[in-house]
């Protein structure tokens, strides 16, 4: 961790890891065979199914935290359209590139219930690294109300260790 001066309260300060997810949900459900079919790297899935295939991308999700000056960052997934996939892909190099474009939450936190799938906007600017996404705020679920309220630092703390302590 490194440590530095907090510049809202003044306080010695150490920056908390970002939580990251190392495939999107759905990856680690997959038989021997259907892995075999998939593609997997730290920043880009294709997931092909017999019937179907799916598309994912690595991006970021900042949830604020209330009492410090610090946010909780997640390395999370997100699913695309095959269109906004190949278009993300076809531009992954290209340091000008800007977009956005709609897709669905492929990561599940332990602390929500995720019986379905969240809605996001995605946000795409290859000058500053991975895309934003952004849960539709329409959308009544625990995890977005928390998005948008934020959360409180014990709680992102709580976080970090059960992940750290794993």
């Amino acid at each position: 961790m490194i440590k530095y001066t907090c510049p809202c309260w003044g306080e010695e300060k150490e920056d908390w890891p970002a939580i990251a997810y190392s495939a999107p949900y759905p990856y680690f459900g997959l038989s021997e065979d259907e892995i075999k079919n998939s593609e997997l790297t730290s920043d880009l899935c294709i997931i092909r199914y017999p019937d179907e295939t799916c598309y994912f991308i690595r991006a970021v999700l900042v949830q604020e935290v209330h009492n410090d000056c610090r946010d909780l960052e997640y390395g999370i997934w997100v699913s695309l359209s095959k269109k906004s996939f190949e278009n993300y892909v076809e531009h992954y190099d290209d340091k000008e590139f800007e977009d956005g474009c709609f897709g669905w939450l492929a990561s599940y936190f332990p602390e929500y219930d995720f019986s379905n799938s969240i809605p996001t906007n995605v946000f795409i600017d290859n000058k500053i690294g991975r895309p934003f996404i952004y849960p539709h705020e329409s959308h009544d679920h625990p995890f977005v109300r928390d998005f948008y309220k934020g959360i409180p630092k014990e709680e992102a703390e709580r976080r970090i260790n059960s992940i750290l302590n794993k």
